[in-house]
């Protein structure tokens, strides 16, 4: 039985000397509390003071697209995982069988961030000793099981040893938040955030478009029946999340096209879209132009605007029709920014009420689009690597291609981008480990003073991110 450990000085460079300085900087911000501006986290878990997270599975899982994707990579079908199918067909549905066969495979995460991840939630949340594996899988599914079942394991008991001091969730345009509305009036002293995300009313070829335009009828009292009572719609669903304590808007787009339709065409593509007639070259038209008027709309009301571009979605059309969607397919495409953000930064990168956070699935774009742009506008941020690059190295590939022409202080700072509630410590100290390296390399070689090393790396910890999102 091989022992789990983590060694103090993990993610740190080889040379004493910067390991050293490293130390010294990342033992100054550990302790530090959590902001998390951007993250996917249900609010349900929260509303509930006695909400339970149920097995080991159904919390690390079966809801995690990270764990399922890897093993489906090597031929293990996302039935016996316990992943529901969309026609409600069978599934596994012993969750110690489920547990055993990912024990099995826990080798194949070995150097992933899942695995560090996974790692550090088993052993620092979960007081586990051993390493996962096909002969450990039992005994450590009941320890587990068995801390899931305490107090001290219900969501709001974690947000307080977590040491979050906020949290600001995703949730859909349509969203009624009654789940933030339920937090609010339990009188719990923590400060959970929604995020206005559009996606699904302002994309066409989003699944169940139509139903979710009917829905966003209903839920702002405005009749959609064309495109200006869509716009007075979203602009009073953005005055209530507002209402609610959002800061910020979420966009997720496969490019960075932007460009204003006139009036005219608006109308006519948005009425054609509504009898479900549109094309793909008047989907793509018209998201460009909705993210103009988001932009519009937040330079308006002071909601900070996140785009996050280049993934194409669902590529595994049939993973998708039998499970539905967002279950591990998703694949980076290549990505230009220069010329496509153009139209709305020249409307709106000069107006001190708007600022806009920028991510990318596309690394090339770092040095040569990216940085820049945000080297030069006063309201545009970088978002920290996102997604597949939200890991150790995808972090050093940042620091070494962004913050040369932009500084540290035309980021955004650190969000955790995780729906996996347990992993939110694990994915903040990657990040201040990351920096604290990467800071003290900049000190052995005399670039930066410890002085300045050891305010950077309270900013890239805490400060940035509070800034960005006027937390």
């Amino acid at each position: 039985m091989a022992e789990l450990t983590l060694p103090e000085d993990r993610f740190l460079g080889p040379d004493p000397t910067q390991k050293d300085v490293a130390r010294q900087l990342y033992d100054t911000v550990a302790g530090l509390p959590l902001v998390c501006p951007h993250g996917h986290v249900d609010p349900r878990l929260l509303a509930d003071p006695d909400y339970t997270f149920g097995t080991p599975v159904d919390l690390l899982i079966i809801p995690d697209h990270y764990i399922f994707r890897m093993l489906y990579s090597q031929g293990i079908r996302l039935e016996n995982l316990g992943v529901p199918r969309q026609d409600g067909g069978p599934v596994e549905t012993d969750h110690r069988k489920i547990w055993q066969t990912c024990a099995e495979h826990f080798y194949l995460f070995r150097g992933t961030p899942t695995g560090i991840w996974l790692n550090q939630e088993l052993y620092e949340v979960f007081g586990i000793r051993e390493k996962l594996d096909g002969s450990t899988a039992q005994a450590i599914y009941d320890q587990i099981a068995e801390r899931l079942e305490s107090p001290e394991f219900r969501p709001r008991q974690l947000y307080e040893q977590f040491n979050i001091e906020v949290l600001c969730t995703t949730d859909a345009a349509t969203d009624t938040l009654e789940h933030h509305q339920a937090i609010r009036d339990s009188g719990w002293d923590a400060t959970i955030r929604p995020t206005f995300r559009p996606d699904a009313v302002v994309n066409f070829n989003h699944a169940g478009w139509r139903t979710n335009i009917d829905r966003l009828s209903e839920v702002s009292g405005i009749e959609v029946n064309g495109y200006p009572a869509f716009i007075q719609a979203l602009e009073q669903r953005r005055a209530f999340f507002k209402s609610m304590g959002a800061a910020a808007t979420d966009h997720a787009a496969l490019t960075a096209y932007t460009g204003r339709l006139s009036d005219r065409d608006a109308t006519s593509i948005f009425r054609r879209a509504l009898r479900g007639e549109f094309t793909a070259d008047e989907t793509a038209h018209f998201t460009g132009h909705m993210l103009m008027e988001m932009a519009r709309m937040s330079s308006e009301d002071g909601l900070v605007m996140q785009l996050h571009v280049g993934s194409l979605r669902d590529y595994n059309t049939t993973l998708a029709a039998r499970f539905g969607r967002d279950k591990g397919a998703d694949i980076p495409v290549q990505s230009e920014f220069t010329r496509n953000l153009h139209p709305l930064l020249n409307a709106y990168a000069d107006d001190p009420r708007f600022r806009l956070i920028l991510f990318t699935l596309d690394e090339t774009t770092y040095a040569r689009e990216l940085a820049p742009l945000a080297g030069h506008y006063p309201t545009v941020l970088l978002g920290p690597p996102w997604w597949f690059h939200d890991s150790l190295n995808g972090m050093i590939r940042f620091f070494d291609q962004v913050m040369e022409t932009a500084g540290i202080y035309n980021t955004a700072g650190f969000n955790d981008d995780t729906r996996a509630y347990p992993s939110i410590p694990a994915r903040h100290d990657v990040w201040r480990r990351a920096s604290a390296n990467w800071l003290a390399g900049l000190v052995v070689r005399g670039l930066i003073d410890m002085a300045d090393a050891g305010e950077m790396i309270k900013d890239l910890s805490y400060n940035l991110a509070k800034r960005a999102y006027n937390l």
